[in-house]
């Protein structure tokens, strides 16, 4: 037996209870690991409302990122072994746990240079920064873009690669303290959304042309004002909704200026296809070992506390990647 969360209901954080699991022997094409590092992800919280359309049913293990080292491999597993340290972003849920059973299709090598608890926390959150800058929209030097909570979880990341390429960054933050990271993170200009109208600032930072794209994970709240924040042909990225499901987007809305509209998934863009998977593990790790991009695990929690790390979370009281420590026996 080793210690997990669990999820019997959906609510709040209350209904994150920590109790005893089995883990089982691993089946074809699947690893057992030793975790040492787990991330929350905003994606965690809405699954625990309930609110996610792809939740997994009740009772579950929930969480989708990690680090660990391999413990056991089940048969026809050529791509990791026993005592490798491997990361892994999984649409598939159970990492808010000690031990886990995980595809082995979706574990990537961690270099030696990258430790543990970075590469949990940069590992589904970097993935989705790499997309959003490479292939949601690929941002090249000379645009300016605007990126939504650019002091979170992967609104940092995507700070500072559009900033090493060449972008002009603004970025929108909730506090003054935010805004001193988001800076350190190579944004150009810093919004604070609660003191200032967020598309008045854009457009004169940007003299009324407003940006190439819009990196939106907040969804309900800033999808209208992303939206008027574009110039001609923009693209409104949008890969989250922490606010809520936005109001359906009339014609009026994107028509005048051709803009875009796409909501972009890690699932479809990298995780679903192991070839750009490791690619992108190993350009992310690489942008990290080069210091393109600064891992910030600015809050660590002992997995049993999950609870508190919801709460804080959900209450716009963390800045850059929350990790959690499996708590030992």
């Amino acid at each position: 037996m080793v210690k997990a969360i669990r999820v019997h209901q959906n609510g709040g954080p209350e209904v994150l209870t920590w109790e005893d699991v089995e883990v089982p022997n691993p089946q074809e094409g699947e690893i057992r690991l030793k975790q040492k590092a787990i991330g929350l992800n905003f994606l965690d919280v809405y699954m625990r409302e309930g609110l996610y359309n792809q939740s997994p049913p009740l009772p579950y293990i929930p969480g989708m990122e990690g680090a660990g080292v391999v413990t056991a491999v089940g048969p026809g597993v050529t791509s990791c072994k026993v005592g490798d340290l491997v990361a892994y972003a999984s649409p598939k849920v159970g990492s808010y746990a000690q031990e886990r059973i995980l595809p082995a299709a979706l574990a990537v090598p961690v270099p030696s240079s990258i430790d543990p608890v970075e590469a949990a926390a940069i590992i589904f959150k970097g993935l989705t920064a790499h997309f959003l800058v490479h292939k949601g929209f690929k941002v090249e030097r000379g645009h300016t873009i605007l990126v939504h909570a650019a002091a979170g979880g992967v609104g940092y990341l995507v700070c500072q690669w559009a900033s090493a390429i060449g972008a002009t960054v603004i970025g929108t933050v909730s506090t003054k303290e935010k805004a001193v990271q988001a800076k350190e993170d190579g944004c150009h200009h810093v919004i604070l959304y609660k003191d200032e109208d967020f598309v008045q600032r854009v457009m004169e930072i940007t003299s009324g042309k407003g940006v190439e794209v819009v990196y939106d994970g907040i969804g309900k709240d800033t999808a209208n004002g992303s939206f008027a924040c574009l110039k001609n042909r923009g693209h409104m990225v949008l890969f989250g909704m922490a606010s809520g499901e936005p109001e359906p987007v009339r014609v009026a809305q994107i028509a005048p200026k051709s803009l875009y509209y796409t909501f972009s998934s890690l699932t479809e863009y990298t995780i679903d296809n192991r070839e750009e998977l490791v690619v992108a593990a190993e350009e992310l790790f690489s942008a990290v070992e080069k210091g393109v991009l600064r891992v910030r695990v600015n809050h660590k929690y002992p997995l049993s506390q999950a609870r508190q790390a919801h709460i804080a979370m959900e209450n716009r009281k963390t800045t850059g990647s929350v990790v959690f420590i499996p708590d030992e026996e």
